[in-house]
């Protein structure tokens, strides 16, 4: 990494106009120390600062950008798009081109509604969930990350835990009362809260391979118990793939678990770089959404005609034969390499992959849950991320945070993270 010298003047300007002068806490790098970088541009596996530095980047817009930055085809569409407008505030041919391929790939989602981030949407499939079933309380689990609306800052992992933070001030205790927490990957306590709470539980929601503790995969059985206990209770079992939809199977955890949730909320790759959120899924409950129902919840730009033509095409893209066997076979030898280059360092770390995710975890025990994960060596991960910024590869700045690859991701450029990778691990096993 060259000089940074306008990132350093700008962070110091923002702070005085943004509060950490940023607009998202964990870009602030609190959790690593050290100076943010100021994006100038993107462009296919890179990111280029305002210093002009170039780094491979490995956070992707935290997951969007499945074909990499300023992808042709993305980037002609939506070109083309301007030119016809940026917001209509009405329907149109683009929402249902893309709900429909959607489905293609997620067969689950009989219907489904557009919105503008993933907070949104999981915020408003709880609101469903609880209408459905007339029934006010709902399970989440420790460690997992589903927006920031009030009821689910509750034990959440990714930012708040990379900041070092209670939950929330300014969250009451009235807004989480309904909110229960069970432990990831423990269906035991997952069966004690219905237990507690019989008759009471509207839905369980669960990032079905948890991507904000670090990238933690579901034990075997796990997904298909929570299937069962949800049945068994007459409670609804939701699908938090906002993270996971189309990054760990193009058809979602769903699709590669093969466990059918009631309903689903996505984002991210959906809208191939611009805002965007969705829910959906069984057509009786959806059917329960304002117009055809009493359940409310609207939009200004819901649908809007940019995200749904950035979404559309990326999507297509990933329809293309190969594609998507490309891009796995890319992470899988990037956590390959990271892994026996970590070994032959001799520095101990736990590695997990899942499609086009991965994590790596300071820790030489196994992570299966937040508990295991907050266990994990924040400094000397601090120190890891530092040496490979310095060599040119952009990564989360948390040790909490999933990493993910795109399709401009090549193999030189895996074989140049891997090298990179090396030196830090051995200055890491010296330190």
């Amino acid at each position: 990494m060259g000089k940074i010298d306008k990132s350093v003047r700008l962070f110091k300007e923002a702070q005085s106009l943004l509060p950490g002068g940023v607009d998202s806490p964990v870009r602030a790098f609190t959790a690593v120390g050290g100076q943010p970088l100021f994006i100038e541009r993107g462009e296919g596996p890179y990111l280029f600062d305002i210093d002009g530095n170039r780094y491979i980047d490995y956070v992707l817009s935290w997951g969007p950008l499945i074909l990499g930055h300023s992808h042709p085809r993305v980037v002609s569409a939506l070109r083309e798009q301007v030119a016809r407008g940026t917001s209509y505030g009405a329907p149109s041919p683009l929402e249902l081109e893309l709900a429909q391929l959607i489905a293609s790939f997620m067969p689950n989602l009989q219907m489904l509604r557009f919105v503008n981030s993933g907070t949104e949407a999981t915020m408003s499939v709880l609101r469903l969930a609880r209408a459905f079933t007339e029934r006010k309380k709902i399970i989440k689990f420790q460690g997992g990350y589903h927006g920031h609306a009030d009821m689910l800052l509750v034990q959440a992992g990714s930012g708040v835990a990379t900041l070092g933070l209670p939950d929330s001030p300014g969250v009451t205790s009235e807004a989480v009362q309904h909110t229960l927490v069970a432990a990831y990957n423990n269906l035991e306590s997952v069966e004690r809260v219905f237990e507690d709470n019989a008759g009471d539980i509207a839905a369980v929601i669960v990032e079905p391979v948890s991507g904000n503790m670090g990238l933690v995969p579901p034990v075997p059985g796990f997904l298909d118990g929570l299937r069962a206990l949800t049945d068994k209770n007459n409670a609804l079992l939701i699908f938090d793939e906002v993270m996971t939809g189309f990054r760990v199977n193009p058809g979602g955890a769903q699709t590669l678990y093969k466990v059918r949730p009631d309903l689903t909320a996505l984002g991210k790759v959906i809208g191939g770089g611009l805002p965007v959120g969705a829910y959906g899924g069984r057509r009786d409950i959806m059917e329960m959404v304002a117009p055809v129902g009493p359940v409310y919840q609207a939009g200004t730009l819901s649908g809007n005609p940019l995200a749904m033509r950035a979404g559309i095409e990326t999507l297509q893209e990933l329809k293309e034969p190969g594609v998507w066997e490309g891009l796995e076979a890319m992470a899988n030898k990037l956590v390959t390499g990271l892994t026996q280059a970590a070994r032959a360092a001799g520095v101990r770390v736990v590695t997990h992959r899942v499609g086009t995710m991965f994590g790596m975890f300071f820790n030489d025990h196994p992570v299966t849950d937040w508990e295991s994960a907050s266990r994990s060596d924040a400094e000397r991960f601090s120190r890891f991320f530092h040496a490979v910024l310095d060599g040119g590869v952009y990564m989360a700045p948390s040790q909490f945070e999933a990493a993910f690859l795109s399709t401009a991701h090549d193999e030189a450029i895996i074989d140049t993270t891997i090298d990179i990778a090396e030196k830090a691990f051995k200055l890491l096993s010296v330190a």
